[in-house]
């Protein structure tokens, strides 16, 4: 199976159907105490319900289509860029990686597209997932591509502080496109991406990103 490339926009149910049984619960936790004990003291679970929705929120993306353009898998902000050893596919690797916090958009998205070799599943401990040890001591879940001209990439989804549930919907041996939806982590988390070492990094430290709309580096393709 050749891998596949998505159309140019992609929408998708404005709020993600991983939260739908905590957005279902919270709006009515806060209905029926409005209902049976007041407004004012059911004002912290409309606050709560409020901050629900907005984290459950998955607005529609625009994915590049641009040769060579690898796509932002997570939305955050850049808290690494540079040269590493990549621990899971013993090379020298271009490593970026990218911080959500608990008021990011949490859908994760396939930075590029190709067939998926390997995914591994580690579990782990919960420390803040914008500390560097994050990538070797959290729960995370690796998934290991190999590109239509035989490059490889490898991201990984980390758990953070409160972080509690990594959730990826694709399997070993499928097809995945650039810009696909491919899971979802909940409650803040961090996301790295494991690049060949030629391509060139278009992001710097600090930079916040959207996920599944900009881009984060470029691929030196191979003819």
């Amino acid at each position: 199976m050749e891998p596949i490339e998505l159309s140019n926009k992609q929408s998708f149910p404005f709020f993600a159907r991983e939260g739908r049984v905590h957005i279902i619960t919270s709006i009515v936790l806060a209905l029926v105490v409005h209902v049976f004990v007041g407004f004012y003291p059911a004002i912290p679970f409309w606050l709560l319900a409020i901050f629900v929705l907005q984290f459950f929120r998955d607005p529609p993306r625009t994915i590049p289509q641009g040769t060579g353009e690898v796509v932002c898998p997570a939305h955050g902000k850049v808290v690494f860029t540079g040269l590493v050893d990549d621990p899971y596919l013993d090379r020298k690797a271009l490593k970026i990686s990218i911080f959500m916090n608990v008021f990011s958009v949490h859908s994760n998205f396939s930075p590029y597209a190709g067939m998926i070799q390997k995914i591994w599943y580690h579990a782990g401990k919960f420390v803040n997932a914008a500390l560097d040890k994050a990538s070797e001591e959290n729960e995370r879940n690796a998934i290991w591509i190999k590109t239509e001209d035989d490059q490889d990439i490898v991201f990984v989804q980390i758990a953070g502080l409160v972080a509690r549930r990594i959730l990826c919907h694709v399997n070993e041996g499928e097809s995945i496109a650039r810009g696909q939806r491919y899971g979802f982590i909940r409650f803040g988390s961090k996301v790295d991406v494991f690049l060949p070492e030629t391509a060139t990094s278009t992001v710097s430290i600090g930079d916040t990103v959207m996920s599944g709309n900009d881009i984060i580096a470029k691929l030196n393709l191979i003819s």
